[in-house]
């Protein structure tokens, strides 16, 4: 068992400066749905996350959705903080989604139900763009990145029971790499890295993006960068 830990409290070891941001027409919808459409050769990047499981435990398949929001200044992420009572992932800043039930159709409707069970955010108001490599997390779930483009004048109905807060975040921030922190934890049975993406709140402190949404970032930020 890998003991509990205050992500924040960890000093950054590095950020990812020497590569850079992504230009204007690369985060403009056209080019993201182009390129899900025709990928390029690229390169996920692997976190550790994967290594530090107990495999023998068995993986839980889920989905997720990453929802890109289409505003007069540009795209932004909607991003979830979920609630503090979970028992999983407590307290940590999110995508919308969840396991995978017997119902659904394939991974990309477990997002999407998903993402309409937690915060009211109709599938209709959603384009799917395409899906990002398969995540597996430290804490046991094989996870589907699915990226849609989200339009329309939509109303979000969180869901309390899950869902402390939704925001969103603009996409040019979580797609330049000097934003992109990364952090080690070691303990006396190993050790463990992650990425983070600290985004400044008005009024002063910021929001603590880490572990598994960052890394779907990283991979998103890969795929367009390439």
């Amino acid at each position: 068992m890998r003991p509990a830990f205050d992500p924040e409290s960890l000093p950054v070891l590095s950020t990812d400066s020497h590569r850079p941001p992504l230009s204007a027409p690369r985060l403009r919808p056209e080019f993201i749905r182009h390129r899900f459409h025709a990928p390029p050769s690229w390169q996920p990047e692997l976190t550790d996350e994967s290594r530090v499981y107990d495999a023998s435990q068995g993986l839980r398949d889920a989905a997720v959705l990453i929802p890109l929001v289409e505003r007069a200044d540009g795209l932004s992420v909607l991003l979830t903080q979920r609630n503090a009572n979970l028992s999983a992932h407590a307290g940590q800043i999110s995508f919308p989604g969840g396991r995978s039930e017997a119902g659904d159709v394939d991974r990309v409707d477990t997002a999407l139900r998903e993402t309409e069970e937690e915060i009211g955010l109709a599938r209709t108001h959603i384009e799917v763009l395409g899906m990002l490599p398969d995540y597996i997390t430290g804490t046991g779930f094989h996870v589907c990145p699915v990226v849609g483009l989200v339009r329309g004048e939509f109303v979000l109905r969180p869901d309390a029971g899950e869902v402390a807060e939704v925001f969103e975040v603009p996409l040019a921030f979580l797609m330049d790499p000097s934003h992109h922190q990364r952090r080690l934890f070691r303990w006396v049975d190993g050790e463990r890295s992650f990425y983070a993406m600290p985004y400044p709140r008005e009024g002063g402190g910021h929001r603590f993006i880490w572990g598994a949404t960052a890394g779907m970032l990283r991979n998103l930020y890969h795929l367009l960068a390439a």
